[in-house]
């Protein structure tokens, strides 16, 4: 009966909250209203209440204790305040990067793995010219990070285009979840009613906000599809499979995706080119393949005319640190059968 209540609040939730922002997409209706309940401090939610489900049989991911479901949505609005205030000062003068990592699917930690692997990378081998942001569904950090949703990448695009110099700065969006055949990316944080995110959604999120360079990686099944809709002269696109491919290294036997492994942890730790570091990644990611005898995902990539410049002379403001080992969040079981699609 409490996981009955708890999805009829949070679906009537987000209709109202539909109804009170007028001006807003009708497929738009994850929330964003100002937080008028507190939400649990993470403290006071033991680890192990955290990532058991809320019932026996599994039917979905959300915590037995800790914040309800509609605690977590009118809490959003604090927790991204929060999540931007925390992010470094700009360094003046020189090109600074702005990573904001979006971990789609709540019910797998390899993308929570990843998407904190990555900021953690970035901030701590590129220096201080490079600054990160994480959204995840995770039910074990419903109290810590805002929400991977539509709303919250719109709000934190806004609230990164306000810090950012938009003539000089770079915005790097890496989002890994679940990919499908018609290119639409898996939002799931169950109960609640996110929507998904499809490639001439994501396009047209990003045209709301007017960065000029832009980075962006796609690190799902089927991604190439995003390619035609996200290119430009000032924009690279780095994808994990071509538009008809899966993609590999998913699932709950997973630490970190196929794509994640060899671009992030493997080649970004030795270059600091991030097209260099995608060759390597395929070649990589392609003798994996080959010894697994699964059909090539065969990454892509689209260089605008203009981003390698910009990104030359980001790197040019600084002397690169140390590599980051990648160390997950969650630790996956030892692996039992063969290696899961995404």
């Amino acid at each position: 009966m409490r996981h009955v209540l708890t999805v009829l609040l949070s679906f009537a939730a987000g209709v109202l909250l539909m109804l009170w922002m007028p001006g807003r997409p009708r497929h738009h209706v994850a929330a964003a209203h100002p937080a008028t309940m507190a939400l649990a401090p993470a403290a006071s939610v033991a680890p192990e209440a955290i990532i058991s489900s809320a019932n026996d049989d599994g039917e979905d991911d959300w915590p037995s204790q800790g914040p309800s479901p509609e605690q977590v949505l009118y809490a959003q609005p604090q927790l991204l305040h929060d999540a931007l205030t925390r992010l470094g000062p700009r360094v003046p003068g020189k090109p600074n990067l702005y990573l904001l990592a979006f971990a789609g699917d709540g019910g797998e930690d390899v993308f929570r793995n990843e998407a904190e692997y990555a900021a953690r990378l970035f901030t701590r081998r590129f220096g201080a010219t490079a600054h990160s942001l994480v959204l995840e569904n995770n039910p074990a950090t419903l109290t810590t990070h805002p929400l991977a949703d539509w709303s919250n990448l719109d709000s934190a695009l806004d609230g990164l285009h306000k810090v950012m110099r938009p003539d000089q700065d770079i915005l790097l969006l890496y989002v890994t979840t679940h990919g499908s055949e018609d290119h639409t990316l898996l939002v799931d944080m169950d109960p609640l009613p996110l929507d998904q995110i499809g490639a001439a959604d994501l396009a047209s999120i990003l045209a709301l906000h007017p960065f000029k360079w832009k980075v962006l990686v796609i690190n799902a099944c089927y991604s190439g599809g995003f390619v035609p809709l996200l290119h430009g002269t000032d924009t690279l696109v780095l994808t994990a499979a071509r538009t008809d491919r899966s993609s590999f290294g998913c699932g709950s036997e997973s630490n970190i995706t196929y794509f994640g492994h060899a671009w992030l942890a493997d080649a970004l730790n030795h270059t600091d080119n991030f097209v260099d570091a995608f060759h390597q990644a395929s070649s990589q990611i392609s003798q994996w393949e080959k010894q697994d005898k699964v059909t090539p995902s065969e990454p892509q990539i689209s260089i605008g005319s203009g981003i390698e410049n910009q990104l030359a002379l980001w790197r040019r403001g600084f002397t690169p640190g140390p590599a980051v080992p990648f160390k997950p969040a969650v630790p996956a079981p030892i692996e039992t059968s063969s290696t899961p699609t995404r």
